[in-house]
């Protein structure tokens, strides 16, 4: 897809993050927006910023990890705009400690947003977009860590991987059946955005009960921290996508660093080393 203006397209976690910026790129390049959000004051700060721009917006309040709320906003989509040029499989949220360690709240909260989230906009969204017969692109937000291996953020890395075999699959079955709807998938490595924040969008079933924080998980929280807020704007992760859209390239890296974790990652795989935490390189071979 080169040509953007007057087409539509469908953000998730549109709000904030890599999502309004997103949001923001389509809407300067003429695009009609969806906005999905589950944080609904943040959903209406930026459907009125970006209608103060002069964008043409639709809003909808959504939690991607429930299948008739992303029902709902394919629904509401299609009956406004009437088709879907560009889907933007966003949403995320991180918790849990070590695999071990982490509560099943926190594993159905990840899991229900960042994997089953992109399912259900798949799910609702693809069929209708392959009946559209008009060109149509998917870019899945996963991560560096859905391809590297390293220790911690485990549940995290679970969805990630998921998101990444999810999208090269559909994105092999949609050129098998010939038709004209692409696949990307998105994988960042560190961008200044609320990652760390997303717990201010915990549902109260899904909470965790009060406890001391050990001081390593503090001070790895507090290293994390350093690294999120002198990451790269998330204005620059949305000009790369588009390129990557306009290029049709599927696999989107924002650092030229997630290679190199690749080869070592598959480096364990080919000589059976084991798994190679990256993050651990780094640290022994810094300097």
């Amino acid at each position: 897809m080169k040509d953007f203006h007057g087409k539509v397209a469908v953000v998730t976690g549109g709000a904030s993050g890599i999502g309004r910026a997103l949001a923001e790129k389509s809407a300067q390049l003429g695009m009609k927006v969806v906005l999905a959000d589950v944080e609904t004051d943040a959903l209406k700060q930026a459907e009125e910023a970006m209608k103060a721009a002069g964008a043409d917006v639709l809003a909808v309040q959504t939690d991607v990890s429930k299948a008739e709320d992303v029902e709902a906003l394919a629904q509401k989509t299609f009956d406004t705009y009437g088709a879907v040029h560009l889907l933007f499989n966003n949403a995320g949220v991180g918790a849990g400690t070590t695999i071990w360690e982490s509560s099943l709240a926190d594993w159905q909260w990840v899991l229900g947003v960042n994997l089953w989230g992109v399912i259900h906009g798949v799910h609702f969204f693809v069929p209708r977009m392959l009946a559209q017969s008009d060109e149509g692109h998917i870019v899945n937000t996963a991560s560096s860590a859905g391809l590297i291996a390293s220790s911690g953020l485990g549940i995290y890395k679970v969805t990630k991987h998921g998101v990444v075999t999810l999208s090269e699959t559909l994105e092999l079955e949609l050129r098998q059946r010939g038709v004209n709807l692409k696949v990307s998938v998105l994988c960042p490595e560190w961008v200044n955005t609320r990652i760390l924040e997303s717990e201010r969008n915990r549902p109260a079933a899904l909470q965790n009960p009060p406890q001391a924080m050990r001081p390593e998980i503090e001070a790895a929280i507090q290293a994390i921290r350093h690294v999120v807020e002198t990451g790269i704007p998330a204005s620059q992760v949305a000009d790369t996508v588009f390129d990557a859209i306009r290029e049709g390239r599927f696999y989107i890296l924002t650092h030229p660093s997630t290679k190199f974790g690749v080869q070592l990652r598959m480096q364990g795989i080919l000589d059976d080393s084991g798994p190679q935490d990256i993050m651990q390189f780094f640290a022994q071979n810094a300097g």
